[in-house]
């Protein structure tokens, strides 16, 4: 169990239990080395392997204190010694590890002696905290003698200062669940189309199962799943919801249905928790100070402020960033910190896709540790497949290594040295391309690699301040790649670019995410995937690892054909070796269409250097268009006044990059947007990667073109022209350029309510 108290009998897991009332001291996240969760398990395992006979290991312990049902598992007891072990892992210096560190670990110990002994009728027990030094295998061993009475008077007194939140925990929750049994929908009506959105949600909430929902732009989809899903949390004992968005705007669009709902400080109008989770480096008040107390003020006596924040912070309910940054400056604490802790206590998680499909995921881990039912709900589920690529990719950089080498301290001069050989080695070892697949990663070089980390990480264990911050980022780079190799399989490939000497990448890419994500739909209690362009759905079946019983649904659209003109130039080659005859009838097209109906538009193209050479030709044709461009880079205010272009009344052709930040998940409706002209097939390059890429699916899926290039490029298409219709009042054009638009395939792959001419 983890920190929440479950329905059955306010249970309580040790560890939750003491991290919630022994906690005390500083925020403390200077970089130590830690041990990762596979050396953590080994390591335990290699503590109890040198036991001897009769040693008992994960011992599960359980009693009733103070009105609440303490459990856990015990690491080690030697009943014969009647010696109880709590077993950690670490790197580095013992003497270096936080006083509040220790004080915690000794209090989940003497919570387990305490279990032990009133379990197995004990007077005593030998408590003993176990540190096991990962790179050296040495055991550091304190141990303390307590009497079974001294240790439950402790317990009950966790328990007691526990138990007073259990009950408002369990008053929340049944608060929360007579409420949203009687929620009603915010509106009205259901527009047209978001209640066969809402039933479809609600069936698979109560079935348990996972709905993969395309349905059309403007229908109200973040509303059409938020409001059956939370219907369904008393019903079938959802715990926690987690809305999941690609990028910010879908969280406040989140945000705004659960307000639409009735969730927002007045916790009296409807008693839910939201939080809002933000990047760290969005939250950090004090970007230029280190992450300690003896640094950073809001870090300085933070688990001292936070149950006064936490108290204030469940009597609010709503945290999105602002409520959450004022709460958190109020009380002194870390804004960032605050929301992670908050995270156990909230009923539903607003954040980024990785906070539950990366590794080592807070949402994740919070329902695993928790057992609890979790309902997930993502939101532009197209984009999944290329951000799950992402999490479970992992590159190294030969600069990166050349570079810290010449000013590495002398301890790490032969590990770094050694790399660096093996770097050569492999460069001689493999013909030289400017690209190519290795069939495995090189083990020579991932030994290297290894040894390399081990020295590094005993390094800053040693000399934690000061260390050269290029030395914890290339740390962090290769614990990815040796990550990524320890699951490399079928589902990635190992690539080697050369972009001159010294200058050579090795990276582990993910091609098939369904592998790594697929557990994490089956830990949902179930999963709801939304967006406008899901087609076809064995795409994303395939691509995500959806389970078996995922029912597929496409919502009709409320559109009809005369509300949107799409028509089709088949005339056109966008292909790169026709692109500069492209140019003259695309600018002649974009400047027909805006002399007819002057108004808004946007124009897409494959890459920013089509997109500029299209600008310059149209600026110099068409001098009395207004036009303007995205460029490359552009910051998150920059992009925002782009937007703001777009004011009724006014003209203009914007250009933009199809599958860029304008291309998707923004809204101009009404005469902010009258067309789009979209001048690409929105096709992959073809190039040596891709090719691979095509011959792993087309080896595992039997669709190698068509899930490598036709599919995510007519996503692009599609989901950029749906900038155009947003409401069934909306009238407007579209126009596709290419004549690989005119093949059967290609169309077959546009919404059905599209009514192309040629």
């Amino acid at each position: 169990m983890g920190g929440r108290v479950s329905e059955a009998g306010r249970r309580v897991a040790v560890r939750a239990l003491c991290e919630f009332t022994a906690r005390e001291g500083d925020l403390d996240h200077r970089f130590t080395p830690a041990p990762s969760a596979r050396e953590g398990i080994e390591g335990h395992a290699r503590v109890q392997s040198r036991r001897g006979d009769g040693f008992e290991a994960e011992v599960a312990l359980s009693a009733d204190v103070a009105g609440l049902t303490v459990s856990g598992r015990a690491d080690g007891v030697d009943p014969a010694a009647k010696r109880l072990e709590e077993i950690k892992t670490h790197r580095g210096s013992l003497e270096r590890m936080a006083a509040n560190q220790r004080a915690l670990h000794w209090a989940q110990a003497e919570a387990y002696g305490a279990l032990l002994c009133a379990e197995r009728g004990l007077a005593s027990v030998t408590l003993a905290l176990v540190y096991l030094d990962i790179a050296s295998g040495r055991e550091t061993v304190l141990t303390r003698e307590a009497s079974a009475d001294e240790l439950w008077a402790r317990l009950e007194a966790h328990a007691r200062a526990y138990a007073a939140w259990a009950d408002q925990e369990a008053e929340h929750r049944a608060a929360r669940d007579v409420a949203l049994a009687a929620l009603a929908f915010p509106h009205g009506d259901f527009r047209p189309g978001q209640r066969t959105l809402a039933e479809d949600a609600y069936r698979a909430a109560a079935t348990g199962r996972c709905l993969l929902a395309e349905a059309p732009t403007g229908i109200g989809k973040t509303l059409g799943t938020l409001y059956p899903l939370l219907a369904a949390m008393p019903r079938q004992g959802l715990d926690r919801l987690a809305f999941l968005t690609m990028k910010t705007p879908g969280r406040r669009l989140a945000l705004d249905a659960l307000t639409d709902l009735g969730v927002d400080r007045d916790s009296e109008r409807l008693p839910l928790r939201v939080l809002e989770l933000v990047a760290r480096d969005k939250a950090c008040e004090h970007p230029d100070r280190a992450c300690h107390g003896e640094s950073c003020p809001l870090a300085q006596g933070f688990y001292d402020r936070l149950p006064a924040a936490r108290r204030d912070a469940v009597a609010r309910g709503f945290w999105d960033r602002a409520s959450l940054r004022e709460l958190a400056l109020e009380h002194g604490v870390c804004p960032y910190y605050l929301g992670q802790e908050l995270a156990r206590w909230a009923d539903v998680l607003v954040g980024d896709v990785n906070h539950y499909f990366d590794d080592g995921a807070l949402i994740h881990g919070l329902a695993q540790a928790e057992g609890a039912r979790l309902g997930v709900l993502v939101d532009e589920a197209h984009n999944l497949v290329d951000r799950a690529r992402g999490m479970y990719s992992a590159g190294l950089d030969q600069r990166r290594l050349n570079r810290l080498r010449k000013g590495a301290p002398p301890a790490l001069s032969r590990p770094l040295s050694r790399l660096a050989r093996r770097w050569q080695d492999l460069l001689r070892e493999v013909e030289e391309r400017e690209w190519q697949a290795l069939e495995q990663v090189p083990g020579a070089l991932l030994g290297a690699l290894q040894q390399a980390v081990a020295a590094i990480t005993d390094y800053l264990g040693e000399h934690p301040a000061g260390a050269d911050p290029s030395l914890q980022e290339f740390l962090f780079e290769a614990l990815a790649f040796a990550r990524r190799a320890e699951t490399f399989g079928e589902h990635s490939l190992c690539e080697l670019e050369r972009h001159g000497r010294g200058r050579a990448r090795l990276a582990i890419r993910n091609l098939v995410p369904a592998d790594f994500l697929a557990p994490r739909f089956r830990a949902a209690r179930c999963a709801l995937l939304f967006s406008a362009t899901l087609s076809p759905p064995g795409y994303h079946r395939d691509l995500l690892g959806l389970p078996d019983d995922a029912v597929t649904r496409s919502v009709p659209a409320p559109f009809v054909a005369e509300q949107l003109e799409v028509r089709l130039r088949t005339d056109v080659s966008t292909r790169l070796r026709d692109r500069e005859a492209s140019l003259s009838p695309i600018v002649a097209e974009l400047a027909g269409q805006y002399r007819r109906r002057p108004g808004h538009y946007l124009a897409f193209f494959s890459s920013f250097a089509y997109l500029e050479a299209a600008l310059a030709r149209f600026r110099a044709a068409c001098p009395e268009i207004p036009v303007r461009a995205q460029r490359r880079g552009m910051n998150e205010d920059e992009r925002e006044a782009f937007l703001a272009g777009f004011v009724p009344g006014e003209t203009g052709i914007a250009f933009a990059v199809l599958g860029g930040a304008f291309a998707e998940g923004i809204d101009l409706p009404g005469e902010r947007l009258v067309g789009a002209f979209v001048a690409s097939l929105g096709l992959p390059p073809f190039d040596a990667y891709h090719a691979a890429l095509e011959a792993r699916l087309e080896e595992r899926f039997g669709r190698g073109f068509d899930y490598a290039y036709r599919v995510p490029g007519m996503i692009k298409v599609v989901q950029a022209a749906g900038r155009v219709i947003r409401g069934p009042e909306d009238r407007g054009v579209v126009v596709l350029m290419d004549d690989r638009f005119a093949r059967a395939e290609n169309l077959a792959l546009l919404p059905d309510w599209w009514r192309p001419a040629p």
